[in-house]
């Protein structure tokens, strides 16, 4: 069956003007055109516009998304089961902090004691901390000699400590982003000195050397970091290509 831009535009909440956009860059085709002129879209087209929006939910940006969808190897179904990994990870922490609120909100109107570890819950968790030093591990290598250090040094952290690193670690990046769209280059000394607070970040789990510092940065840009920790960049979505060159700059200068 195929369906005009304008029946395709209602049924994925897509704009006409926007599928006619993605049409210009190259990004969605129709299967093709009617001797009108028209665009008609068929099954194919409609799946790859389902792939376009999850990867938007995603945090992607438009030309990351061609690159990936148009690549010979491309396989939709195991796309769609990543797309479900992360949203199902979401899925189950925002229930997480929703049930956070409701006992916080019954404890202050006094109707129901609420323990102290239990404020926390749903936030950065050891768990996702063993996630990300897993991914690190199948990425570097298991051997590698930051692991170790790693591991030492959150072994005792609470959930107070890890929701401390997030709060803090996202205001970072949100100043960051707004550099970024003030078109400040990453070499500037505002730039750079919020990049040295990240590598504060990254001490307290491992010491990085020069080219770890910049293999760190580049793995903020890949398809597997993202698509493993969600919004990586919610803040701005040429983000991670930012700091990713931010850091190599810092660790150049600063690092040996």
């Amino acid at each position: 069956m195929a369906y005009t831009v304008k029946k395709l535009a209602e049924i994925s909440g897509v704009s006409i003007r926007t599928l006619h956009f993605y049409d210009e860059i190259g990004l969605l085709r129709p299967a093709y055109n009617g001797s009108n002129g028209y665009r008609f879209y068929e099954e194919e087209q409609l799946l790859i516009l389902q792939q376009i929006l999850f990867f938007r939910e995603l945090g992607f940006e438009l030309k990351q998304i061609k690159n990936i969808i148009g690549r010979k190897d491309f396989d939709k179904i195991a796309a769609l089961s990543s797309h479900r990994q992360v949203l199902q990870k979401n899925l189950a922490r925002t229930k997480e902090l929703i049930k956070t609120i409701d006992k916080t909100v019954e404890h202050l109107k006094g109707n129901q004691k609420m323990k102290e570890e239990d404020l926390y819950c749903g936030f950065i968790t050891k768990e996702q901390q063993a996630e990300y030093l897993t991914y690190l591990k199948n990425r570097l290598g298991k051997d590698h000699p930051y692991f170790a250090e790693a591991e030492k040094n959150v072994k005792n952290w609470t959930k107070a400590d890890l929701e401390h690193y997030k709060k803090e670690s996202d205001a970072d990046m949100k100043a960051l982003a707004k550099l970024m769209e003030k078109q400040v280059f990453p070499s500037s000394p505002e730039v750079q000195a919020l990049v040295g607070k990240v590598y504060d970040w990254v001490k307290r789990f491992w010491t990085p050397d020069r080219e770890s510092f910049i293999a760190l940065g580049q793995m903020y840009t890949e398809l597997e970091w993202k698509m493993f920790f969600g919004k990586y960049d919610p803040n701005h979505p040429k983000l991670a290509m930012y700091l990713a060159s931010g850091m190599k700059i810092f660790a150049e200068r600063e690092l040996k």
